[in-house]
């Protein structure tokens, strides 16, 4: 005789057991999900029986058995507005924790922003700042000896080409008025008085002829209406500096009509209107100027030493 032994069915295991809170929770998400069922069932007590009902199938349907308490606080819990979440109000700790949580996000920008800065900042460092330092500091040992030193070799220069006393005497003046400068730390009032010492040797040292130009097809003389007195005339010669050898030399000429000053080799030379007439009758009669040179500048002196009167006026344009 043998015996069987039966093996008992297998039952299903029980549901697990909830937390009640996490179960209300869940009860409550379930419903926040439902917009419409929400809206349509909570009108009243026995829509709320309703929905406890269609809630129980639910989760019925998912194996968990829900009592009818939980049901209860969650219906409660949903209209409380209870387990919703309430955003923490504007504060300095929301905003620092804000920009610690989403630094991933922002932190690369930053990072880069950052980086321009550094590399700005040393740009201007070593592209501005420290040029115009040392330009500083050139400027200000310039002051201390070194426009002092050229002044006075300029100045000596000067002396060297003249012994006239009225270049000398400007020549004592300008240095005079370039140390007193540079003292004051006025490099450019300083600078300007050594620019002039060193045109003075310039003009000092020019050995040229004043001739009026009298080739063919060329103007050798005008003359003009000045502007403050419409009846008068006023003429020229129109002449030009040469050295030894024919070539152009460039003098300092003031024009009388607006004051301006420039380097030239031809200008317009103001003269009488009687040794105007005087040259123009003798060009139109044989086509020539038998004696076209005007003026004389011999090294050591600043002006032409005239052949034929002259007013001392010029005109840099025609």
């Amino acid at each position: 005789m043998s015996e069987t032994i039966t093996t008992p069915a297998a039952r299903p295991a029980p549901a697990p057991a909830l937390d009640e809170t996490m179960l209300a929770m869940d009860v409550v998400d379930t419903l926040r999900h439902a917009d419409r069922l929400v809206e349509r069932e909570l009108e009243g007590d026995a829509r709320r029986a309703a929905l406890r009902g269609r809630l129980r199938e639910i989760y019925a349907s998912q194996g968990i058995e829900v009592p009818d308490a939980i049901l209860d606080q969650g219906v409660a819990a949903l209209e409380e507005n209870r387990f919703v979440h309430r955003p923490t109000p504007p504060s300095l700790a929301r905003s620092l924790a804000t920009l610690w949580a989403t630094r991933a996000r922002w932190g690369k920008a930053a990072g880069a922003l950052l980086l321009l800065a550094v590399v700005g900042s040393g740009g201007w460092w070593f592209g501005v700042h420290l040029p115009a330092e040392r330009a500083r500091v050139a400027e200000a040992e310039e002051l201390r000896e070194g426009l002092p030193r050229a002044l006075q070799a300029e100045h000596d220069r000067v002396l060297a080409a003249t012994t006239l006393p009225g270049p000398r005497d400007r020549a004592a003046r300008l240095l005079a008025e370039g140390r007193a400068a540079a003292s004051a730390g006025a490099l450019a009032d300083g600078r300007a008085r050594l620019a002039a010492l060193r045109e003075l040797q310039q003009n000092l040292v020019q050995d040229y002829q004043v001739r009026i130009v009298s080739r063919p097809g060329e103007q050798s003389g005008i003359w003009r209406v000045p502007a403050a007195n419409p009846r008068a005339r006023n003429f020229y010669f129109i002449v030009e500096a040469v050295d030894r050898n024919g070539r152009p030399v460039e003098v300092p000429v003031t024009s009388e009509e607006d004051g301006t000053t420039a380097r030239v080799s031809r200008w317009g030379l103001h003269v009488p209107p009687e040794e105007f007439e005087r040259v123009r009758r003798e060009k139109m009669q044989t086509g020539l100027i038998s004696d076209p040179v005007v003026g004389q500048k011999r090294p050591g002196e600043l002006e032409p030493r005239w052949s034929v009167p002259v007013t001392g006026g010029a005109i840099l344009k025609w």
